[in-house]
């Protein structure tokens, strides 16, 4: 059983990383929101093109989301974000923790 427990431990920890990451993107994506930064430039485009689908979702789900001119979807992307950080890696290491 000590295999199946690896498996799920390793899974865990890249789908945290993946969370991780994620969540450094939309934070960085809304700063430069503020800045109103060259929309042509490279990384600007990844970074756009990474959470406008999400923040599409969450737009057309929630219409109250635009509250004084004031974009909330990323609060909500980085709230959801961590939800599944605690609920499901958390799960996840707890099950591989009593698989051993």
């Amino acid at each position: 059983m000590f295999i199946i427990s690896n498996f799920i431990k390793a899974f865990a920890f890249i789908l945290d990383s993946i969370f991780s990451i994620y969540f450094w993107i939309v934070i960085i994506s809304a700063i430069l929101s503020w800045v109103r930064p060259d929309p042509y430039n490279p990384i600007v485009r990844v970074l756009y093109s990474l959470t406008e689908p999400v923040y599409y979702r969450i737009r057309k789900w929630i219409p109250f989301v635009f509250i004084g001119g004031l974009d909330l979807s990323p609060i909500v992307v980085l709230l959801g974000i961590e939800f599944l950080k605690i609920f499901v890696v958390d799960s996840l290491y707890q099950l591989a923790f009593y698989l051993r």
